[in-house]
């Protein structure tokens, strides 16, 4: 079953336009990756879902209702996370959450009480006091408890240290567990990899690429800088060696994830002195394989 379909989704601001004919479907139970730079039109996309944005043109379904016309309907079955948490400033932490609760479904109490323990939320502080962190934490745990059958999460461990950030990621796999659906906006490409079924890339209000992470294996490559004491005859004809820069002994590449055991044999061999394995951002990602125009294309655009 179909939990979110968009067909043909088009918006306009003025002359300019944010979404260009996106196609996008989330099934029931699926966890959804939604990535891109900065001003790509996630956050747009994402707002037209919760009713809070009108399209331009297409189709926009939740649950088999219109986004728009049934937006009441629709958020009694629905979170929402955003990245920057605004809160009531006199209501207390707790209060917000049960607020929030009642307004997507209902709240589970036992689990209500055991994320704020995992959170290390002190919920009976009023939330002009709360940190940006606390209020991502207040914004989390009111959707992880609450009975909602689609988490939407945009940018949602903004604000979270390492630790908070680990918890986040056991409370989406659990909720996947349980068979809820989330869609989850991020820059982290860690998170996106680790917690998603499949990823949706949108550039310039395009989906260009949608399918796993397994699947696109050029998203997923480290970049290494190595130095041998031997040289490495030929290392550009092995297999998961991508883009070989060579200067010496000295060499630097894009390696797969899944040929790091036998490339590492290959440089044990010849002696290593010096390693360095840097994971891809998603910036990084996208400058590479999709065009090194995109910081100047996006200065131009709204935020998304």
């Amino acid at each position: 079953m179909s939990v979110i379909e968009i067909k043909n989704l088009t918006k306009y601001y003025g002359k300019f336009k944010a979404l260009d004919q996106i196609n996008l479907t989330l099934n029931e139970g699926e966890v959804l990756g939604f990535i891109g730079p900065n001003g790509a039109g996630k956050t747009t996309t994402i707002r037209i879902l919760l009713g809070l944005l009108r399209k331009s043109d297409g189709d926009v379904h939740l649950f088999g209702k219109d986004a728009w016309q049934d937006a009441v309907d629709i958020h009694r079955h629905i979170a929402y996370v955003p990245g920057d948490v605004h809160l009531w400033p006199n209501l207390t932490g707790g209060e917000v959450i049960d607020l929030f609760g009642r307004l997507g479904g209902g709240v589970d109490p036992a689990r209500r009480e055991a994320l704020i323990r995992m959170f290390d939320l002190d919920p009976s502080k009023k939330c002009r006091t709360y940190s940006k962190g606390n209020r991502q934490k207040v914004g989390l745990i009111a959707a992880f408890a609450s009975n909602a059958e689609l988490i939407i999460l945009d940018e949602p461990t903004s604000g979270l240290d390492p630790l908070m950030a680990s918890i986040f990621q056991s409370c989406v796999e659990e909720a996947k567990q349980a068979g809820r659906t989330v869609l989850m906006s991020s820059h982290i490409l860690a998170d996106v990899e680790k917690l998603c079924d499949r990823v949706a890339i949108i550039r310039r209000g395009q989906i260009i690429e949608t399918g796993s992470l397994s699947a696109m294996r050029h998203m997923t490559r480290n970049t290494l800088e190595v130095e041998t004491v031997k040289p490495v005859e030929a290392l550009h004809t092995v297999e998961g060696v991508h883009g070989l820069k060579a200067q010496g002994n000295h060499y630097v590449f894009e390696l797969d994830h899944d040929k790091m055991d036998a490339v590492m044999q290959i440089l044990v061999s010849h002696g290593l002195r010096h390693l360095n394995s840097s994971p891809p951002t998603l910036e990084a990602l996208f400058m590479r394989h999709y065009g090194d125009d995109l910081s100047g294309k996006t200065k131009s655009r709204r935020s998304s």
